[in-house]
């Protein structure tokens, strides 16, 4: 299992999570996606995201207006 940086740090909804969308199709099940954002819309985007693909926002925060969220990719379907 390994963790993977995304920075998307200045970039505007929705690219955010097509660039994370992106990575992780490149990623194992089970792989983490680390992605630092700067846009306050990412939040929301990310939650419908995850809920929505299967993937696992495992945590996020915000520390002076820089978002992180970590990510889990899921495991392909059976």
């Amino acid at each position: 299992m390994s963790e993977t940086l995304l920075d998307v740090k200045h970039l505007r909804c929705p690219l955010p999570v097509l660039r994370a969308n992106r990575a992780l199709r490149g990623l194992a099940a089970g792989d983490r996606l680390r992605v630092i954002a700067t846009d306050r819309a990412a939040v929301a985007d990310f939650q419908s995201y995850c809920r929505e693909t299967g993937h696992a926002l495992l945590a996020w925060s915000e520390e002076g207006g820089v978002f992180s969220f970590l990510i889990r990719r899921r495991a392909e379907p059976g």
